[in-house]
């Protein structure tokens, strides 16, 4: 299984294009994905620098056919037209897709500096060695506070999820909406962080929890390079508003996957993007 996590900016280039099919093409081209996460997606923001408004949750989805498209949207704001705006992320999967939650995290209040809403899309695939759970997120830039309780949150839906996995349940296909839904405490967790590899926060998102039985959240490079930085993911080719490239986007794999982890890279070559996108292989 090959997952792709990417923040595209809007799709938006270092060459200031915006171009959602050049985001899919330079995907591919970095690796045949079975799951591919991106980061702030736009729909209909024309004021977003190069964008004519288009919808490229729409776009992206439309060039990936034979994939399931699972959309999460945190800013959703009235436009000049009568439509709507909408900002956020996007999973897609060729792998089926049982189910697909869409959590919006923490937002307290911080006047202090700009901020938006956040949300975590997180669907449970079958992959070929069983049950998975895929999130992409990404966290605020500016308020460390709003970032640090949506990290808190983030780790507490994964103990969420792993203890209706643990717990099991009643329920059937003929229950309708409380059909019972397949669980796992497998996950992958993985998007645009917006801290450093050096930050508490990246140790305090690998930290133990209560109950030994749910797995802890393992940066997926440091597990596969051990000792070897990560290479950065932010400010490669847009050197003007980033002089200091540096890692941000993370792939965290729960521990039990140790043994399935083959390959954990960074495409340092594209420039579709102010960030680098993100590959792991597990087999």
């Amino acid at each position: 299984m090959k997952l792709v996590t990417w923040n595209v900016q809007w799709c938006r280039g270092c060459d200031g294009r915006v171009d959602p099919q050049r985001i899919v093409d330079d995907a591919r081209a970095f690796a045949d994905f079975d799951v591919l996460c991106l980061q702030e997606v736009a729909a209909n923001f024309a004021t977003l620098e190069g964008s004519r408004g288009e919808d490229q949750f729409a776009l992206i989805a439309a060039a990936l056919p034979g994939f399931t498209a699972v959309e999460g949207v945190a800013v959703d704001t009235a436009a000049p037209d009568g439509g709507r705006r909408r900002f956020g992320n996007l999973v897609l999967s060729r792998l089926p897709v049982r189910w697909a939650q869409r959590r919006l995290l923490p937002w307290p209040a911080d006047p202090t500096v700009r901020n938006m809403p956040r949300v975590a899309v997180e669907v449970l695939v079958e992959a070929p060695f069983g049950a998975l759970r895929v999130t992409t997120t990404h966290l605020e830039y500016y308020s460390a506070p709003q970032r640090a309780a949506q990290l808190e949150a983030l780790r507490d839906r994964h103990a969420e999820a792993c203890a209706h996995a643990l717990a099991g349940g009643v329920g059937s296909t003929a229950d309708g909406a409380f059909d019972r839904q397949p669980q796992s405490v497998s996950a992958i967790i993985t998007g645009d962080f917006n801290f450093r590899p050096d930050d508490p926060l990246h140790d305090r998102f690998g930290a133990t929890f209560g109950d030994a039985r749910v797995p802890r959240l393992e940066d997926a490079w440091q597990r596969v390079h051990p000792g070897e930085p990560q290479p950065p993911t932010l400010g490669v080719h847009d050197c003007d508003e980033f002089p200091e490239p540096f890692a941000c986007d993370f792939i965290f794999a729960t521990s039990d996957l140790r043994g399935r982890l083959r390959k954990v890279a960074v495409d340092a070559s594209t420039e579709a993007s102010d960030h680098q996108p993100m590959l792991v292989e597990l087999g």
